[in-house]
């Protein structure tokens, strides 16, 4: 482990395209353009450097500017990452060479040089490999790391990257859950269940507010399975029209829904005290 360095040591498992569904909602927060100070810190990106590369190409999009910081706590890590990172410079990837992002040492104390602070901290299948209980300091110690305005995005995904979730938070606490599922094919909504964020993956039972919104998923999924004849999308609006109908405080409209993600703030999912 890295000297100073807070955390430790994950499996690193990772895959080229894994994250693709949190990365295509980062780029569209509106920090990611309002922000002076473009940084976004990909957190723990485990024994490859691809998903920090493949983040940094999605945001360039929409912020040309963008630098992403890829930061792990295991040496060898680092250097594998930044041996991938001499191809691409070389032009031998399907990475622009000029991208801005580097690869650092470093953990939940997201070091950055000269005072700077992230725009966004991506943490994804982290916290998973910790304790329940390590949560709230781990959320604790990178809000710190955020500048006025940033978000800590803070989730798990299978490892094809087609069921994920995440939890959104800003300096003062968590804000939303998002769902986000590929629908083709999909079963049920609660298959979620199985990758939700390390604050909520063990408080998925009866009487837990999160249980309440699984079933309420699963329940408008089988109810709206007629319109599977117009699409899976269609289908899923349907799910998140219903759930915004019956009191669920839902975050965002039909350009999400058609993704296959629907966010709903923090407070109605939180675990129970």
């Amino acid at each position: 482990m890295a000297s100073g360095a807070v955390g430790t040591v994950t499996r690193g498992t990772t895959n080229t395209n894994r994250l693709r569904r949190v990365d295509r909602w980062i780029a569209a927060q509106p920090v990611l353009r309002r922000t002076s100070d473009p940084v976004v810190v990909d957190l723990g990106y485990g024994a490859s450097g691809v998903t920090a590369l493949e983040l940094h190409q999605r945001l360039a999009r929409v912020r040309p500017d963008v630098e992403v910081v890829g930061l792990e706590i295991e040496p060898g890590r680092v250097r594998t990452a930044n041996e991938q990172l001499a191809a691409v410079r070389e032009g031998r990837t399907g990475f622009a060479a000029d991208a801005r992002i580097r690869f650092a040492l470093g953990g939940f104390e997201v070091p950055l040089p000269d005072g700077r602070r992230a725009a966004v901290i991506r943490a994804f299948n982290v916290l998973r490999q910790y304790r329940e209980a390590d949560v709230a300091e781990a959320w604790e110690r990178m809000r710190a790391r955020l500048q006025p305005g940033g978000i800590l995005v803070e989730g798990t995904c299978d490892e094809i990257g087609r069921i994920s979730s995440w939890v959104e938070l800003d300096t003062a606490g968590p804000r939303t859950l998002t769902v986000s599922l590929r629908l083709r094919g999909l079963d049920t909504p609660s298959i979620v269940a199985e990758r939700l964020p390390k604050a909520l993956i063990h408080r998925n039972v009866p009487g837990e507010r999160v249980h309440d919104f699984l079933a309420q998923l699963d329940r408008l999924w089988r109810i709206h399975s007629p319109l599977a004849a117009y699409g899976p999308s269609q289908r899923w609006i349907a799910v998140a029209q219903g759930i915004r109908d019956a009191g669920w405080p839902v975050v965002g409209g039909r350009t999400r829904w058609r993704l296959g993600e629907l966010t709903v703030a923090w407070d109605a999912v939180a675990p129970n005290p």
